[in-house]
């Protein structure tokens, strides 16, 4: 009787566990649907009444448009039905403004979203914990797998990019990936759940096999490259919903990345509490098996969604025209560009061979390349034209485009060195403070990255609906700011993150010396001090993570959007090798002669006051380089009608 009661309990928590999934995912599209769609349609009215009024005093002019003869008011009504940037519905007809994209949309997307970031984290945040307790591992050992592959989810983003910008598109790349994913997180639940496949232990002392072992680790990076195909495309696939050659829809595009950012974090805020828990308490079982489920609600979602959804065509291999592009300038060397931008060479919008892609106009920084664009008479073989040698002013450009995101690019990898101090160093000074809530309940230093969470909850919306109206006062701007400048406020947060972390170390080792502390594990001084640190990180990524997405969105090519969000994901992972590399210089440094070090086991006679010092000034430096770079940015040029 106690064992049915037990697995009675089980399941009821399983069952409301799943109910909270439900309602969180749909009160969350929910949320973002109404209170987008009230201002949108009122928008959309009043646009139409004012183009219904144009419309009747324009001249009658007959013309051929999407296959069929229309006059000028004929066509001004086809104008408003369907989007002007190429995307298409899933029948791969015109996208109908009126039945696809926008809100209706997004809600789909943001509650696959919000599903996937629970299951991956839920699966991810206490990974080390069950290599450790169930596979026997020590350490190093399994700190080294999770962080490989941990870095191997955000390399397999360049794979899953390419192939949707190439060949598959967004929604396929998506789909495929997703089913992908689910099948490994499935797998997962099997290696932790099912005998013979999970290791047998005595209480908490496991052996597993050879085979366990390895199909833990199939499952585990059947799960990386599931996410490679999600990660670069989910957010600006929830892009593509908006057409950015209306007004009214380009102004709600940049409230779709704050409210996607929110997403996310609703799905880590219950992974790092609720799920968390469940594993250390109920079993891994369990603990894997509900991931699993969000994961399959993740993917009910998305395709149910499918009919209204717009779709971008797939432009071919990116890699292969910027290839073109470099061959063709090397060989024209000794071409000179003509005074006359006008002259360089661009085909007419039928002749195009980016599908769905905008023409890019001319910058004039990088003139090298422009080289590619001049016609020659070697250009054409027997009278076609040879693309090794000749190539149009947007493929010029878009290479262009993507040398002049690279500074954009780099200045992210010191910001994500100090958001990786979360998991790192915010921990182990956690870890020497007082961790009690109460007198009996303590928590895990590494749980108050829920504050981190809670951050980003709180600032998220509050810069869509109090900061952006402000600005957007003083600066005119529909944004309230540019994406570089709202990336740079986020870089100057990430400067006080580290001098507030700074200050309380400080303030740490002065309790300790003058208490002679040295040895004592926990000091008298409350953990939830660390709450504002964590708490300004979080702001912090509101400004420059969610701007990184939507600048590397809006700047990136139309046909390399996925893999250009794919580059900007890369910054996490370079910057957790960064935080490696630094931590490996400190510690080698000040050893020397024998010296405890800024970072020693103990802490107390450390100083990590030091590290943190080091990250504050390499941020500020790191933002005075990112001004240059702002001020020398270029933004890109496009036309209004698609390729």
């Amino acid at each position: 009787m106690p064992n049915v009661c037990t697995s009675w309990n089980r399941a009821s928590l399983l069952f409301s566990v799943l109910v909270s999934l439900l309602f969180t995912s749909s009160l969350s599209s929910l949320l973002f649907y109404t209170s987008s769609s009230k201002v949108y349609h009122l928008a959309r009215q009043r646009h139409n009444d004012v183009r219904l009024r144009l419309d009747y005093s324009l001249p009658i002019d007959c013309k051929p448009s999407r296959g069929r003869k229309v006059c000028s008011k004929d066509k001004m009504g086809a104008d408003d039905i369907y989007t002007n940037d190429g995307t298409v519905d899933i029948h791969k007809n015109p996208a109908n403004k009126n039945n696809t994209g926008n809100w209706k949309a997004c809600r789909f997307i943001l509650g696959n979203e919000c599903c996937e970031r629970l299951a991956y984290y839920g699966m991810g945040t206490n990974l080390v914990n069950y290599l450790q307790k169930r596979l026997h591992q020590g350490n190093v050992t399994a700190s080294n797998n999770v962080t490989n592959w941990s870095g191997t989810c955000y390399i397999t983003p360049l794979i899953g990019a390419f192939l949707a910008d190439a060949y598959l598109g967004r929604y396929w790349t998506i789909a495929g990936f997703s089913i992908i994913y689910f099948f490994g997180m499935t797998f997962l639940t099997l290696t932790a759940s099912v005998p013979g496949l999970k290791p047998s232990c005595n209480g908490d002392d496991c052996h597993p096999t050879v085979g366990q072992s390895a199909a833990f680790f199939v499952a585990l990076y059947m799960i990386a490259l599931g996410t490679g195909g999600i990660k670069p495309c989910v957010s600006s696939f929830g892009a593509d919903q908006f057409d950015e050659t209306d007004d009214i829809e380009r102004k709600k595009k940049s409230s779709f990345f704050n409210w996607f950012y929110f997403t996310i974090n609703i799905g880590a805020l219950i992974a790092s509490s609720v799920l968390v828990w469940i594993q250390m308490n109920v079993g891994w079982s369990w603990g894997f098996g509900i991931p699993a489920v969000a994961m399959a609600i993740a993917v009910v979602f998305f395709f149910t969604g499918s009919r209204m959804y717009r779709l971008q065509k797939p432009g071919g291999s990116p890699l292969t025209r910027i290839i073109q592009v470099i061959v063709s300038s090397f060989r024209k060397l000794n071409v000179k560009v003509p005074i006359d931008k006008s002259l360089l060479y661009e085909t007419t919008d039928e002749e195009c061979n980016i599908q769905g892609s905008r023409k890019l106009g001319h910058t004039d920084k990088l003139k090298f390349f422009d080289k590619a664009a001049v016609e020659t008479q070697n250009d054409y073989v027997k009278g076609s034209l040879n693309p090794w040698r000749l190539c149009t002013v947007t493929q010029v450009e878009e290479l262009k485009s993507i040398i002049r995101l690279l500074p954009v690019w780099a200045s992210g990898i010191v910001f994500a060195t100090v958001y990786s101090q979360m998991s790192t160093m915010f921990v182990l000074q956690g870890n020497t403070m007082d961790q009690h809530m109460g007198p009996r309940f303590t928590i895990p230093s590494a749980s108050l990255s829920l504050f981190d969470t809670l951050s980003v909850i709180f600032w998220a919306p509050v810069y869509d609906k109090i900061i952006v109206p402000c600005a957007r006062k003083f600066t005119g701007k529909e944004r309230g700011f540019t994406q570089l400048q709202r990336m740079g406020i986020g870089l100057v947060i990430s400067i006080f993150a580290m001098v507030t972390a700074g200050i309380l170390e400080v303030v740490r080792l002065n309790i300790v010396r003058k208490n002679n502390y040295y040895d004592l594990e926990y000091l008298p001084m409350s953990i939830f001090w660390q709450v504002p640190q964590y708490f300004l990180v979080g702001c912090a990524e509101v400004f420059t993570f969610i701007g990184q997405l939507e600048f590397f969105y809006d700047q990136a090519p139309d046909a390399m959007r996925s893999l250009c969000s794919a580059l900007s994901l890369t910054t996490v992972a370079l910057g957790n090798y960064l935080s490696t590399l630094l931590v490996t210089i400190v510690s080698k440094v000040t050893t020397r002669n024998g010296k405890l070090g800024w970072i020693p086991d103990n802490l107390n006679r450390g100083h990590l006051d030091y590290f943190y010092w080091l990250l504050a000034i390499l941020s500020l430096v790191n933002f005075v380089v990112y001004l240059w770079i702002a001020k020398w940015y270029t933004y890109k040029k496009v036309t209004r009608s698609p390729c």
